[in-house]
Parts: structure tokens; C-alpha cells; sequence
């Protein structure tokens, strides 16, 4: 009697093993999945940067004047009444946007 629950433990226990290891949701599975989160997180990555970029964007247009200038000057092409403007034509100017230097953690406390 002892070597047959030895026997149908050691049965149980390699059924276990088995489907611990190669069975669904086992340790090859788990790996996978582990591996698609890594690529996932990776190309969302740019995404987050470009939002924060963008947040950052909004919040200086809400609070400051000078970025709403700037970008009336360079999106519609706004000149104060004491300036004078000078068109050059065939010259391409590329327009960096405004970036804060402040964290996105800090960004969405501020508000």
C-alpha cells in the first residue's frame, strides 16, 4: 500500500512538473509574455516622451505670454506694429517647439 501512494505521488508530482513547465500558462508562456511587454514598453516609450513634450507645450501656452508669441509669430506670422518684416523667399526655417524643462510627475501636480 505505501509503494502505491509512493508511486501515484511521485506520478502526481510529475504531471505537476509537467505542466508547470511546458503546459499552458507554464514558464514558457510566462517568458513570452514577459518578452511583449519588454517590445511593448519600448514603443511606447517615444509616445510617452511626446506627450510630455506636448504637456509641457500646453501648460507654457496656458501660463505664458511669450510662448504664445512665439507661436503667433511663427504659426501666423504676427509682426508688432514697431517691427518691420523682411520676407526671404526659398528660405526654409525650421521651428523647434517649446519644450519645459519640468517633469511630467511635476506637470500634472501643477495643475
Amino acid at each position: 500500500m505505501l509503494k502505491g501512494l509512493a508511486l501515484a505521488l511521485t506520478v502526481l508530482l510529475a504531471l505537476l512538473q509537467y505542466r508547470l513547465w511546458l503546459g499552458q500558462g507554464g514558464i514558457e508562456e510566462l517568458a513570452e509574455v514577459r518578452e511583449r511587454v519588454a517590445s511593448l514598453e519600448a514603443a511606447n516609450q517615444p509616445l510617452r516622451d511626446r506627450n510630455a513634450r506636448l504637456a509641457a507645450e500646453v501648460l507654457d501656452l496656458k501660463t505664458g505670454l511669450d510662448a504664445i508669441e512665439e507661436r503667433a509669430r511663427s504659426d501666423i506670422g504676427m509682426v508688432r506694429t514697431d517691427e518691420q518684416f523682411f520676407w526671404v523667399p526659398d528660405v526654409a526655417v525650421e521651428a523647434e517647439p517649446v519644450v519645459n524643462p519640468l517633469p511630467a510627475t511635476e506637470l500634472e501636480a501643477s495643475r
